[in-house]
Formats: structure tokens, sequence, C-alpha cells
């Protein structure tokens, strides 16, 4: 395997006849990062990844996964990709042991400590068959599937659908610890605070088109913040008005409410010429900062 960058996308469009799937998308996903992929139903998540995967052809442009064309060396980016995709197929008439063993044999590998283990974090019950389980424990195997032989790229399209909580969080714990050994993480999700808590970059994409890829602690920053400040005495409203990045100012006796944009050091520094009994600051989650762009 080439160690170059993992994925490396230019040009990329695909159209179905006469309607849009995606259109020069240009993207990279660097190595040992977890980038989130955003967007709404239909955006062309589920089409950039496919692509990726060589499941369909792209109309136009490249898509490279470690330095190699997505199509013409599918067969060998495999052996280093996990994936999973919206709708998993899953053999219902084994076991999630018989199941797995059977999908690690074909890599020649066999029943494996790795497998065992994730089952074991994401409480999977393994020697019950797949058709008596339900849509979280079956998207449960689907995961370990995807994992257990750790691969260098994990490719994954909505991956907690159907998952509790607490298993969300051991799945998050996995992921964290593959890119810390390495790996490269791309998976698309509807769970914001998921993303928010994982990711080391999110790529947002709208009708086909990328919307903009940033790092999360920057984009966040980028976003207007909100401060409620309360006075012990009432205070003039002008004296922050010339303050830069600050767009609204309201105030209702002592309390005074704005909106800022960038750096707040000088806000801060004009709030501390005043006896203040309270402050808040609400911060954008990454839910209101992806709605913004829609």
């Amino acid at each position: 395997m080439v160690n170059t960058t993992p994925i490396k996308i230019t040009g990329l469009s695909k159209y179905y006849g006469k309607s849009r799937g995606i259109v020069d998308l240009n993207l990279e996903v660097l190595q040992g990062e977890i980038l989130g992929y955003l967007g709404p139903n239909g955006a062309g998540k589920t089409t950039t990844m496919r692509i990726l995967m060589d499941f369909i052809r792209a109309s136009e442009g490249t898509a490279q996964i470690f330095g190699m064309d997505s199509h013409k060396d599918s067969l060998s980016i495999r052996r280093n990709i996990g994936y999973l995709s919206t709708s998993p197929v899953l053999y219902e008439n084994l076991t999630g042991r018989e199941f797995l063993t059977y999908c690690m044999n074909i890599r020649g590998q066999g029943e494996t400590t790795s497998f065992i283990e994730l089952a074991e974090r994401l409480n999977c019950a393994l020697d019950k068959k797949i058709d008596t389980l339900s849509h979280g424990n079956k998207q449960k195997v689907a995961i370990i599937r995807a994992l257990a032989h750790k691969p260098k790229l994990v490719i994954m399209d909505e991956p907690t659908t159907g998952l509790d909580p607490l298993v969300q969080n051991e799945f998050e714990s996995i992921i964290r610890s593959m890119a810390a050994d390495g790996s490269t993480i791309l998976f698309s999700s509807h769970v914001l605070s998921e993303v928010e808590n994982i990711c080391d970059r999110i790529a947002i994409i709208g009708n086909g088109k990328l919307i903009t890829v940033e790092d999360v602690s920057d984009l966040k920053s980028k976003q207007v913040r909100i401060f409620t400040v309360t006075f012990v005495e009432n205070v003039d409203a002008q004296a922050f008005g010339s303050i830069p990045g600050i767009k609204t100012i309201d105030v209702l006796n002592n309390q005074l409410s704005f909106e800022i944009s960038g750096p707040i050091d000088n806000i801060i520094k004009a709030i501390s010429k005043y006896e203040v009994s309270d402050i808040k600051i609400h911060e954008p989650d990454l839910e209101e900062i992806f709605l913004s762009y829609y």
C-alpha cells in the first residue's frame, strides 16, 4: 500500500441521466484524521462514498485512495478499507459469530480476538441468529464487520443508526482509538453532536456541491456568539457600540445582550470596566452552524 493521502477527490461529478449526484467535488481526507461528511438527504454524501468504493462510476473527475485510482485499483484498495453502507446486507441465517468468521476467512484471517473484543465493547450478542436481532443489534454486527480487520481507512455512511446512547459513546471511543493509531475515518451522520464530539474536520455538502471544509473549532469560532451580561448598575450601551465584531445590542435595565463574531478580547476588556453580577455566553453548537448554511 502506498503511504500517501488516504483520500484525494479531484473534480468529481456524477450524473444520473439528467439528475445531479455530485458536481465538481474536490476534497482531501488526511492521514489519521476523522472527517465528518454532512449534508441533508440527497446532498451527495452516499454518491461520494459509493464512487470511492467503486460501486458506481464517476461521470467526470478522479478519486484516489492511498494514491491509487478508486476504479482501476479497486481490488487492491479494498484490502485496506472498512466500509459500512446505510443499509448493510448480512447473512441472516447465520449467527453473528458465524457471519463475522466467514467474512474474516474471506480476508484470510479467520476468527480473531479483534472482532471478539469489538463485540464485547459494543455489547453485541454473537451467538444469536442475525434474523432474530433488532435493528440496532444488526447494526453492531455490521460495524464489527467493517472494523474487525483493523483497516487503514474506514468509510461509514450513517454508522450509528439504531444504536442506543451508551453504544454510540463506545463506538465514538473505538473510532477515536483507531484514528490515534493512524487509521483515517470518513463518515456521514445526521447526529450532529456525534460529529462535534469526535471529528477533526467537517465537510458540508449541499445540492451535490461542497460548501465548506473546516476544523470544527475554527468553524465554531467564526459563528456568532450571544453574550448576556448583567451589571450591578445600569450601563450606557453606547460604550459597547464601537467594539469590533458586535452586531446587535439589546438593553433591559442593567442587562445587556449582544451578538459578536470573531475575537472576544476587546469585549472582555470593555466589560471588565464595570461591576458585573452575571455573565452568560451562548456558544453555537454544530447543529446551528449546519443549519446556517441552508
